[in-house]
Order: C-alpha cells, then sequence, then structure tokens
C-alpha cells in the first residue's frame, strides 16, 4: 500500500522549470519529498487521514527561489537600524538617521539607563544616483545627525560610507594608515567623511553587531526572504557572527531558508584546519566557496576598467586586491579542494579572474564550479571564456535599475559601454552557466526577474522562464544543488513558491507579482493568502 503524502499542494499551475513548458496541476509531498507530479485527481490518491491539502486555487507554483548572492546580515540591518533606500535627497537621508538616533535615546531611556554615547547611528542602502543632488553623504550631512554619538551610512553598494567627525577622531590612526586613495579629502586636505573599500574596513567591524544583535538581525532578514519567496541563498558572509546563527536555528528546527555560506579568502587556513570543506554541512546549512575581491563597484568609481570613467577621465578604478595576490589565493584554495568565488565588476577585473581560475593547477574552474561575482562588464572574449571554462557568471539582474537613460552606469561609463553591461542574453546563447542572485540590494527575486525580462537593452533581455530558471536552477547549479534543488521534480527536496498571478501573463509587470506561500522542505514557511 502506498504511503501516504503530508501535504499536497492542488488545483494549481505548477511549472516544473525541468523542461520546456512542462507543466502540472499537483504535487505530493512526503518528508519534504516531492513524491508525485500530475493531475488534481491524480495526486489526490495520496491523501491520507493526516494529509494537509493545500489549495492553490489556480496560482503558478514554481521552484522556490535560490539568491545566489546575498548579504543576509546587512540585508537585515535595513530592517533594524535605518533604511536608506528610501531617501530621495541627503536631507531625507540625513532626517532617517536623525530619526533612528531618537529611536536609539528612547530605547535608553525606556530601559531606565543613560544613552551609551558609544552606541553609533547607522544606516544601509542609500543610493545617490537616484537624487536630484547626485553626491555622496559626507561629514557635514552626518555631523547635523550628531556631534556626540558615532554616526555612519553606508551605501547600498558598501563600496562607500559616509562618517561624522566622531568617527573620524576615532579611527584617525586606522584611517591615517589606510591608501590615500580610499580617503578622500577636501580643497584644505580635511577628511570629507566620505571612505572607499579598505578604508571602510575598520568602521564596519568597529561596529558589527554581537552574537544576539546578530540573532535578531539574522530572523527578520529570513522572515523577509520567506515573503519573498526565497528558500534559499548563498550568503556571502561579513558577520562574523552570521555561521553561528545560521548553525544555531538549524539545529533548533527554526530555520526557514537552506544557506550556503561563502567564506572570505582570509578564512582559508582555519576552514582547512577544523576540515569545513566546499558542500560539508548540514541539508539546510553547508560551506560553499572561498570569497575575495579584485576590484570595486561603479558607484565608487573603483570598479577595474581597460578605459577611464566617462565622469573622471584620469581615473580607471583600484586594485582592491591585486591580481597576483588573487592567483596565489585561488591556487591555495582550488588545491584544497575548494570552491572559488570573485567579485569582478570592470572588465579588467573580470579578466584578472578568468586568468587566475585558468592558472590554478587542481582541476579546471568548470569541475570545481569556480564563480565570478556581479560581471557587469564583460566583452566578447570574456564572455568565450567563461563558457570554455564552464566558470559560473553569478550576477545580480536588479542592477539593471542603473542601466536606464541617464542611470548611474552612463553617467560612469558612456552611453556605449552601458549597452555592454549585464549581457545576460550573449552569456546564455554562448552557454555560459548564469547564476541569478540580489546581492542584497534589494533582496527580491521577482524584481531580479522583471528586470531581466525588460532590460533597457532590449537585445539582452531574457525570456520569463530564462529568468525564473537562473534564479532556481541556474542558482542550485552554482551551489553543487542541481540534484535536490532548483526544479519541481520527483525525488527533489520540496522548496515551492506559489504566486498570486502569472509571470508569463504579467511579463510587463512582474515585479507588482504577489507571492501566496513559500514552503521549504515541505513546511509552509509564509503564507499570505
Amino acid at each position: 500500500m502506498t504511503e501516504a503524502a503530508d501535504r499536497l499542494f492542488v488545483n494549481g499551475e505548477i511549472h516544473t522549470l525541468a523542461a520546456p513548458d512542462e507543466t502540472h496541476e499537483a504535487v505530493a509531498v512526503r518528508n519534504g519529498e516531492i513524491v508525485r507530479l500530475g493531475s488534481t485527481r491524480d495526486v489526490e490518491f495520496l491523501e491520507g487521514v493526516d494529509t494537509d491539502v493545500v489549495d492553490l486555487d489556480g496560482r503558478v507554483l514554481l521552484p522556490g527561489f535560490v539568491d545566489a548572492h546575498t548579504h543576509l546580515t546587512t540585508v537585515g540591518r535595513y530592517l533594524v537600524h535605518a533604511d536608506l533606500s528610501t531617501a530621495d535627497s541627503p536631507d531625507e537621508a540625513v532626517d532617517l538617521l536623525a530619526e533612528r538616533a531618537t529611536e536609539l535615546e528612547r530605547d535608553a531611556a525606556e530601559s531606565d539607563g543613560p544613552a551609551d554615547p558609544d552606541d553609533p547611528v547607522l544606516g544601509y542602502g542609500y543610493d545617490e544616483s537616484t537624487w536630484d543632488e547626485d553626491r555622496y553623504l559626507t561629514r557635514s550631512d552626518l555631523d547635523r545627525v550628531s556631534a556626540d554619538r558615532p554616526v555612519a551610512a553606508f551605501r547600498e553598494d558598501m563600496h562607500v560610507a559616509a562618517v561624522n567627525g566622531v568617527v573620524l577622531d576615532r579611527f584617525a590612526a586606522a584611517l591615517d594608515a589606510a591608501p590615500d586613495e580610499t580617503v578622500p579629502t577636501d580643497g584644505n586636505g580635511e577628511p570629507t567623511g566620505v571612505l572607499l573599500e579598505s578604508a571602510i574596513d575598520p568602521i564596519y567591524e568597529a561596529f558589527e553587531s554581537g552574537p544576539a544583535e546578530t540573532r535578531e538581525i539574522v530572523e527578520a532578514a529570513l522572515a523577509d526572504c520567506a515573503a519573498k519567496g526565497i528558500t534559499g541563498f548563498h550568503d556571502m558572509v561579513r558577520n562574523s557572527h552570521a555561521p553561528r546563527a545560521y548553525r544555531e536555528l538549524d539545529a533548533a528546527g527554526e530555520l526557514t531558508a537552506r544557506v550556503r555560506i561563502n567564506y572570505w579568502s582570509d578564512h582559508l587556513d582555519a576552514l582547512r584546519e577544523v576540515g569545513l570543506t566546499t558542500n560539508h554541512g548540514s541539508d539546510m546549512v553547508e560551506t560553499g566557496a572561498i570569497k575575495s575581491y579584485t576590484d570595486g563597484s561603479f558607484g565608487g568609481r573603483t570598479a577595474r576598467l581597460a578605459e577611464p570613467y566617462a565622469d573622471d577621465p584620469e581615473e580607471t578604478g583600484q586594485w582592491v586586491v591585486d591580481p597576483d595576490e588573487l592567483a596565489e589565493t585561488v591556487t591555495a584554495a582550488t588545491e584544497a579542494g575548494y570552491q572559488f568565488t570573485a567579485h569582478a565588476i570592470g572588465d579588467e577585473a573580470v579578466d584578472a579572474v578568468l586568468d587566475a581560475y585558468e592558472g590554478a593547477s587542481r582541476a579546471d574552474p568548470g569541475e570545481a564550479r569556480h564563480r565570478i561575482e556581479h560581471v557587469e562588464l564583460a566583452d566578447d572574449a570574456a564572455i568565450d571564456r567563461l563558457a570554455e571554462t564552464g566558470v559560473v557568471a553569478s550576477v545580480q539582474p536588479n542592477f539593471l535599475k542603473w542601466a536606464g537613460s541617464d542611470g548611474l552606469y552612463e553617467a560612469r561609463l558612456g552611453s556605449e559601454r552601458t549597452a555592454a553591461t549585464n549581457r545576460y542574453r550573449d552569456m546564455l546563447d554562448a552557454g555560459v552557466r548564469l547564476a541569478f542572485g540580489s546581492d542584497g540590494m534589494p533582496m527580491d527575486p521577482l524584481l531580479g526577474v522583471h528586470h531581466a525580462v525588460n532590460a533597457p537593452a532590449e537585445a539582452q533581455r531574457l525570456t520569463v522562464t530564462e529568468a525564473l530558471r537562473a534564479y532556481t536552477r541556474g542558482a542550485a547549479y552554482a551551489g553543487f544543488d542541481e540534484d535536490r534543488l532548483g526544479t519541481v521534480a520527483v525525488g527533489n527536496r520540496a522548496d515551492l513558491v506559489a504566486l498570486d498571478a502569472s509571470p508569463w501573463e504579467r511579463s510587463a509587470e512582474i515585479r507588482d507579482v504577489d507571492v501566496a506561500m513559500t514552503v521549504v522542505d515541505g513546511d509552509v514557511v509564509y503564507d499570505g493568502r
């Protein structure tokens, strides 16, 4: 006698994304695994006394979204600290930071204790490229928030930050030791309060959340993930307490998304010593790749370009990690059996990463599933090399928000190079492995799918199915998970998302489609019906 299912999803429009146009009406789940697909009538044969039957009422059901590149604790900080992503001017950003300062004062008063002058006012996610007054926040802006306690505001790419005078004074020694180009000064040689790249590190580390706040931040971000249909993500961990939070939640049975932890390259020796290798872990939390930078960002004019920036003819960007150092780290990680992933935005940086991967000795980059994060500007030769080597292009389609007329790309690169950014159609046609993620800007797969389908450069647009596959099976492949995640198939884990409308029928409005339900390992973790 066939064992009954734990849960049935019936009367739906189920797109498996495993084969072109393959659809079903119902799916059965047992012990977190998909055990049957077919018509509602066929699947209902697995209904038992204790089976939970979910009537999809015609909704679209897809494999759960896998975000191949995010920083979950940063996403959580938007929810806990000042969210500057909604600011439309420097003054509004200052107002949001001032509101956060007032919250800290109020929290201190309610706890019957004095406000801690060392408790920083932090804000995340501002994007000056969308403001009429297109400039970074500065010391003078943040001094208006407070002249007594530390204040820091991070641009959404985390490659640019602004700090007030308190922070500049407190970290004077560290900033004096930073490369000159990372601490801009005014006409009098005084720091403007703008910090770039490595100059941000001591600030970020000093204000890093402790274990308790990290747990709070992670839980807030996980709830947001569930509401967005995200059933798994690859975290480029910045917070040293985040892996502990994930594993504690997993052990308690409270983790609502699968996590692949990508560790910074300075953790390589420690990972080897404790035996945490790529793909080591549980069904819910596993070790991913070793992560490194090469260059910076277009927003900070620190992405490494072969030709100068359009709005700064003397600037071609920075090497955050020198190519020779990168090559040494890639070789060490590859020989130790680790997957490797490197941040590369500019064309010169993309070439440097491919050189490093091709020079590593232990295995070819495709077998190791090495990755390049972002690949925002890549020429034909680089795309061909990506296809030939099997290196995964882990890209963020939400970045296309900067590709419109008068957007950030056009300001930094000019119109000709803007048209050559984020070449997803060219990559797919060349046979490149494409994985979609968000970089947390914002963490919203349907927004990313919308941008990929409606890209400003019509020649680079993907079909709805192609974009959805990059956010499901493509991301699963980037994490060695394509045999259990990324498609709705018998034998796969039941990680699913139900949508209130069909993205195929609303291809011009995918960003407005609502998530109705999110399922992880057969359990409903979000129900917005």
